[in-house]
């Protein structure tokens, strides 16, 4: 089989994860902060040194502003219910997953929240005057996705937290297409992340980072093990948004993939997902009827390579390359207003390609010489 939907969820997970997720349950998979036994102590310190690795791989300066969630859509939600006010301003590029965009028009029919999408085309490009526009409104909270997981297309998120900070506007990253491929940038109030993509960690893990200042209204409430003798949510970090037992197997999992990355390096992994999609994408583009939808080939992107073919039915080319043991994805990908924004909605969408890290040189020619027999 070649895996090639990494943008989803990657597969393989690094080294070390399955086996930390398995002797965590083995061992005995305790509730960290629950008790003074040898297990809960170990539970504490196993939630404690994933923390600090994540925070240390994602360069964020202060572990404990690191709050583990069950998923990135979990941690949008966090900040996007609990700091946007009641008839608030929200502005958003067009190219947002539906993590963002699904609670963003719950609260527009239910808050009367209002929006302003931003234009972004395929390459993360934003249309200059609407994205001016946009921020003279000083919005209550500027959504911004780090890269479309679309098309993988970056987008300008230094520029934007720039001129957010000048205007004092709240920025949230959505960095789940970013994080694990490429270093994440300063400047943002909310960084939110999953653990299951270029983390290379266990599905059923994610998180944000608040910056100094950020203080939503927690998402979910309940028992953290500490100020027990309080009904009230405790009001220090990360207590305060972290309700219920967590996922410790998960976690664990998480761990040993972040020490993975970290000992392989961010820069490394960028560059070789890099050439692989550069090797990708220019043998899509020599077969007949192919047009990618984003970056270009030798174009800074996420690795996540998005074509339509003319005169084709995508989702009989996916089958094709089922069928053919390559797993790619067909459609909208949770992202319809991104495909709304390249123009592909109403064809259905698009097949999108998203190599990994262990994806090899010769499953990219493997893929190729597959699409040049189905195409033809």
């Amino acid at each position: 089989m070649i895996y090639l939907d990494n943008a989803a969820t990657s597969h393989p997970k690094a080294p070390g994860v399955a086996a930390a997720v398995a002797r965590c349950i083995e061992e005995g998979t305790c509730s960290p902060g629950r008790g003074s036994h040898p297990l809960a102590l170990a539970a504490s310190r196993l939630l404690f040194e994933t923390r600090e690795a994540c925070a240390g791989l994602l360069e964020l300066p202060r572990a404990e502003r690191l709050i583990f969630t069950r998923n990135a859509t979990e941690a949008l939600n966090l900040v996007i219910q609990g700091s946007v006010p009641a008839g608030g301003l929200v502005a958003l590029s067009s190219l947002e997953h539906n993590a963002v965009m699904r609670p963003l028009r719950q609260l527009e029919a239910t808050r009367g929240v209002r929006l302003l999408v931003v234009p972004f085309d395929g390459c993360g490009r934003p249309d200059p005057q609407s994205l001016r526009l946009a921020l003279e409104q000083r919005p209550d909270l500027m959504v911004l996705t780090a890269a479309s997981n679309v098309t993988g297309g970056l987008t300008p998120v230094e520029e934007v937290a720039e001129r957010c900070g000048r205007k004092g506007i709240p920025l949230c990253l959505d960095a789940c297409q970013s994080a694990g491929h490429r270093p994440l940038p300063a400047g943002c109030q909310y960084l939110c992340f999953s653990g299951h993509k270029g983390l290379l960690g266990p599905t059923g893990t994610g998180g944000v980072y608040l910056a100094e200042g950020a203080s939503p209204r927690p998402l979910i409430l309940g028992g953290t093990g500490s100020a027990s003798d309080s009904e009230f949510q405790p009001d220090f970090l990360p207590d305060r948004y972290e309700s219920g037992t967590p996922n410790l197997p998960g976690l664990a999992g998480l761990l040993a993939a972040t020490r993975f990355l970290s000992a392989t390096g961010i820069e490394t992994i960028q560059a070789r997902e890099s050439t692989l999609c550069d090797e990708l994408l220019r043998g899509l583009l020599l077969l007949p009827g192919v047009s990618s939808q984003g970056p270009g080939p030798g174009m800074e992107r996420v690795p996540a390579v998005s074509i339509t073919i003319a005169d084709r039915d995508l989702g009989e080319i996916a089958l094709a390359l089922d069928r053919r043991g390559i797993c790619t994805r067909v459609g909208l990908h949770c992202a319809p207003a991104a495909h709304q924004s390249i123009g592909t909605f109403d064809s259905g969408g698009t097949l999108r390609f998203s190599p990994g890290y262990f994806t090899t040189p010769p499953e990219i020619r493997n893929t190729l010489e597959v699409m040049e027999a189905i195409l033809s």
